[in-house]
């Protein structure tokens, strides 16, 4: 009697490029995903991130009309690139809180180590309304 062959043996042929291939794609999107989400977390612990949405978290203005408390919600889109003591950020971060919801948008630019805000300020999506984030008694110096 003739011994059969096993799974493997009869099916070597297109098995083994299958195999490579979904490999290969699940390679991929896992690089993929552990860059993006790398990138966001790097991001998202940069000093022009933490220190908008803490002006923005704490804002009474932003506060009164978003509803308490008033949270990062989704994914922010942007950038920030630093490069030794200079550096820039462009980003905005949807906010919401109990009563609404807004967009933070941060624009800043790093000197010898130092974030000076350009732009800081948040849209409140319903009224259009411009909460500035920055010390107003700097305005137009």
């Amino acid at each position: 009697m003739e011994e059969q062959k096993n799974w493997f043996s009869r099916n070597w042929i297109w098995a083994v490029p299958g195999c490579g291939c979904v490999g290969i794609i699940l390679f991929v999107v896992f690089g993929l995903g552990a860059a993006f989400f790398g990138l966001k977390n790097f991001v998202s612990n940069s000093t022009p991130y933490e220190y908008a949405v803490e002006q923005a978290t704490n804002n009474a203005d932003v506060i009164q009309l978003l509803g308490e408390p008033v949270k990062t919600d989704g994914m922010m889109s942007g950038n920030v690139s630093i490069q030794n003591k200079s550096g820039s950020a462009d980003f905005t971060v949807p906010l919401k809180g109990s009563k609404g919801t807004g967009t933070l948008i941060a624009i800043a630019e790093r000197f010898d180590g130092e974030w000076v805000y350009e732009d800081l300020y948040v849209i409140i999506k319903d009224t259009q309304n411009r909460i500035n984030l920055l010390d107003q008694t700097l305005e137009g110096i």
